[in-house]
């Protein structure tokens, strides 16, 4: 197992993405199995940056189902074209929301949640499988560095499809 990594949070986002890469690429390899791959990227993405919310919503059954998390209870199932999740799997994009109480439609899984950013998750042959989503407490917290690194994070996952 690879070793934890702490960092201040006033640390330059784009530097922590980078250096958490090789430990999610440790995670990940060998293990074949989809819920603890999930679990430990969202484990790693919370511990490093101190996020409020951080999990995956994975498509079933024509909904976005909660898949592993960390962070209070969350909304167990999201419609595709409903919140900030089913905007980014209809569209496919990552979306960054500075303000989620001014995104239309955004679900409030929990009301301390401020700002958001969702990144689509493809499997290998481009499909896609869910979304990475990420709140935090602050308002306009995410920024390019935040969209580069978890776009970078979930494309490690792909092979786990």
């Amino acid at each position: 197992m690879a070793e934890s990594i702490a960092f201040s949070r006033s640390a330059d986002r784009s530097v922590v993405y980078r250096e958490i890469a090789p430990q999610v690429e440790a995670l990940l390899d060998g293990e074949p199995d989809l819920t603890a791959n999930l679990a430990n990227v969202a484990a790693v993405l919370k511990e490093a940056f101190g996020f409020f919310w951080v999990g995956f919503y994975l498509a079933k059954d024509g909904q976005l189902v909660l898949g592993p998390f960390q962070g209070p209870v969350a909304c167990t199932r999201i419609d595709f074209d409903k919140g900030v999740c089913g905007y980014v799997f209809s569209q496919r994009r990552t979306e960054i929301v500075p303000n989620v109480d001014e995104f239309p439609g955004h679900i409030a899984c929990a009301s301390a949640s401020r700002s958001e950013i969702v990144v689509p998750v493809f499997d290998r042959n481009g499909d896609i499988r869910g979304v990475l989503d990420v709140d935090s407490d602050s308002l306009d917290d995410f920024g390019l560095a935040d969209k580069e690194g978890l776009e970078a994070i979930a494309q490690l996952i792909i092979d786990k499809f």
